[in-house]
């Protein structure tokens, strides 16, 4: 990607992620020097704010806390507000957990640069092939991936994907409204049916270098219906977002 004067903006969100916070600010640092950062931490009971803290000392590092735990989609929606209100032009969403390598983010942007996409996904299937995921995974993204491309008309690969990088316009759109729980799959479905082109790219990705997922067991059976039921809830109802944003 050729180097750009656009306004870009890194969302972090982060929940007890101590131990690979500090290395995933600094890999973004690295890749996208001219792009900012904000940590959304969502109420971490770890040293998770206190080593941003220490980043935010430098310019164009900032943390936002959340007085508790929140979950993922109101700390992504946190992050698009605060991307709204400081006028940035695109948005990337990158785990706290090291799972998306920041030399990957210019695949994200560029598409958005050159004007094809409002909005676009990190693949892990597209391209490479090196992701293998547990069979209980692999059969909810097959799901998922199923269901979405059928909504969309076209192909998706990879719609729990939670590397993306977002236009203008839609960093105002999820500004107000933004799916809660589990929102990765349910915010593709918002985006296609407010208009918004959506495009998937391949990416590399690691595995997770510290925590664990919460999606695991009986949990990961909940998840899955619960984002079906909120998917075929949105087909029926009408996106109204009118109000100016917060």
């Amino acid at each position: 990607m050729e180097e750009t004067t656009h306004k870009i903006l890194v969302i972090i969100p982060a929940y007890n992620e101590e131990e690979t916070i500090g290395g995933v600010i600094e890999d973004v640092k690295k890749e996208m020097p001219g792009a900012d950062i904000v940590v959304v931490n969502d109420g971490s009971t770890d040293a998770t704010p206190l080593i941003v803290r220490e980043f935010a000392r430098e310019k164009g590092v900032t943390l936002v806390s959340h007085p508790y735990n929140m979950g993922i989609g109101a700390t992504m929606q946190t992050g698009f507000r605060y991307a709204g209100r400081k006028g940035y032009e695109i948005a990337v969403q990158v785990d706290a957990d090291g799972q998306h390598p920041a030399i990957e983010i210019k695949k994200l942007v560029g598409p958005i640069l050159r004007k094809e996409a409002d909005a676009v996904v990190g693949s892990r299937f597209l391209g490479f092939g090196e992701y293998r995921p547990s069979w209980p995974r692999g059969v909810a993204i097959w799901i998922f991936s199923t269901v979405v491309s059928k909504i969309a008309g076209k192909t998706f690969t990879d719609p729990t994907s939670g590397f993306r990088a977002f236009a203008g316009d839609v960093i105002r759109f999820f500004s107000r409204l933004y799916p809660d729980d589990y929102p990765e799959v349910e915010a593709l479905v918002l985006l296609h049916k407010k208009g918004f082109a959506i495009m998937e790219v391949p990416v590399r990705m690691a595995g997770r270098k510290g925590g664990r997922s919460s999606i695991t067991g009986t949990r990961g059976a909940y998840y899955m219906v619960k984002v079906l039921l909120a998917i075929f809830v949105d087909l029926l109802k009408k996106i109204d977002t009118t109000e100016e944003n917060p």
